[in-house]
């Protein structure tokens, strides 16, 4: 069974936590892959990311599909905050007894927390964690890009896949009018 855009599963709840991120470009990515996989909230924590946003007058331009314009990106001082009555906090990051990622079950709410691109998250935090998972992969990958891995992979495991023409005339580029022929 194919589902529409409007029939996605509302009873889960996916936000994304970044911890002191850096780059207003790998923000962005982020945003992007936010939108692309309809997260519900991107929380950040640290100053760089907004001193760099200042300075380089760029905030979400790699978010070429403008999710930041409904999906909130929000300062915050401590990301467990955001772990409310029934969603899970889990880490993603290379530490040592994580579990991979293609092991991992999603809970149906969770907060996704991401290290910064030139460190890890804090071992408190850690800590604190319902589940630590990473993607096995042979070296790190950018910010953006475990975002996205980590987002397809729920998608990936859930019954409530968007997958028809429909999806795809959404969202394809404007100079994108190509389709496969029947033989």
């Amino acid at each position: 069974m194919t589902l529409s855009v409007d029939s996605v599963d509302r009873t889960s709840l996916v936000k994304i936590g970044l911890v002191n991120p850096k780059s207003p470009t790998n923000v962005g990515g982020v945003m992007r892959a936010a939108g692309c996989y309809q997260a519900n909230e991107i929380l950040y924590t640290g100053k760089r990311y907004a001193l760099a946003a200042k300075h380089r007058g760029e905030q979400y331009n790699t978010d070429t599909k403008r999710a930041g314009q409904h999906i909130p990106l929000t300062a915050t001082d401590d990301l467990l905050s955001a772990r409310t009555d029934g969603v899970k906090l889990v880490c993603v990051d290379l530490v040592e007894g994580a579990i991979p990622l293609p092991e991992f079950v999603h809970p149906d709410k969770a907060i996704y927390v991401f290290g910064p691109e030139d460190g890890t998250i804090d071992q408190a935090l850690i800590d604190e964690a319902d589940a630590v998972v990473y993607v096995p992969t042979i070296g790190c990958m950018n910010l953006a890009s475990s975002v996205n891995v980590l987002l397809y992979d729920r998608l990936a495991k859930t019954n409530m896949q968007i997958a028809d023409d429909a999806l795809i005339r959404q969202s394809r580029d404007n100079n994108n009018r190509v389709r496969v022929r029947q033989k």
